[in-house]
């Protein structure tokens, strides 16, 4: 099997900031970066992130500076350090209990969307940072209280630790590991339509979610078999993508397949089919779409399509 290279970074990876995490400890200088004015906050309003020129084609990431953030309050609301951008510190903050944070902005400042909408089609750092932030302060929103003993959590560690406040287990933010593969074999590709796909007409990778006492290798072989019958054999990492939708990181992979019939789960798949190179090319004619541009699953497919 040939060994199939991820040709550039995936979307939401290539992160601009240093994280610093020695500083998340020392409250003095946490507090000193939330009150300076060049300090950069990125506001998260109910999952949705700040963006300007959406309608152009050519989105950017809007960041609230600090003198910004106090005239409009939003150092009120929870907030999380991010990192270090070109010496200035970063932080997200959760503006959700505002009804509407349009009046809150200026005029043209950019709308609140969801990050998935925006259709980065190449890695920009700027959206690794706005899915960070998304991703931090979805863990935190869901991390209120303890799941030891129910009591509520205390915000320790410049927001990356939620500490109970009685009986003091600390919890820290979730990445949920998911396997996503390209199975292959002979020059055609498995893609899969999924009970769960917005679109009707979309076909993509096979995936889900790494069990207890899993490697990746096992995970992508059992969820191969379990959705759609195909054995699987060798399996080769590709890549990887952060995928905070809402707290995930997906782990892609290239899979060898052994057996070529196909038994769907009913509960996972609609269909599965083998698709040659030439057919996915021609999907437009053929009446079938493949996953998002930023997604990593359209990346294993360009990648595999242009390996031939």
């Amino acid at each position: 099997m040939t060994l199939i290279l991820a040709s550039r970074p995936n979307v939401y990876s290539s992160s601009p900031l240093d994280r610093i995490a020695a500083r998340r400890e020392d409250a003095d200088w946490i507090a000193a970066q939330l009150h300076d004015p060049e300090t950069l906050f990125v506001p998260v309003w109910r999952s949705r992130n700040l963006i300007r020129d959406t309608n152009e084609g050519n989105p950017e990431a809007v960041y609230i500076s600090g003198d910004m953030a106090s005239v409009l309050r939003m150092q009120d609301g929870p907030w999380a350090f991010l990192g270090i951008l070109d010496d200035r510190a970063v932080f997200a903050i959760d503006i959700s209990a505002t009804d509407d944070p349009v009046p809150l902005l200026p005029d043209s400042l950019g709308t609140f969307v969801d990050l998935r909408s925006v259709g980065w089609g190449v890695p920009r750092p700027e959206a690794s940072v706005l899915a960070h932030a998304r991703g931090l302060i979805h863990w935190r929103q869901r991390h209120k209280f303890c799941p030891v003993c129910g009591n509520p959590n205390a915000v320790k560690s410049a927001g990356h630790v939620m500490e109970c406040t009685v009986c003091k287990t600390q919890h820290f933010p979730r990445t949920d590991p998911a396997v996503i593969m390209l199975v292959h074999r002979d020059g055609r590709a498995l893609l899969g339509h999924s009970t769960r796909f917005p679109k009707a007409t979309m076909y993509s990778t096979l995936a889900g979610f790494v069990e207890p006492g899993e490697t990746l290798e096992e995970a992508v072989r059992r969820e191969v078999q379990e959705e759609s019958g195909i054995v699987v054999g060798d399996v080769h990492y590709h890549s990887s993508q952060p995928w905070p939708f809402p707290g995930n990181i997906m782990l892609g992979f290239y899979a060898e397949a052994l057996t070529e019939a196909i038994t769907i789960d009913p509960a996972e798949l609609k269909d599965a089919r083998w698709f040659s190179r030439q057919e996915i090319r021609d999907r437009e004619s053929l009446g079938f779409d493949l996953p998002r541009v930023d997604s990593i699953a359209r990346r294993l497919i360009e990648d595999w399509l242009a390996a031939a």
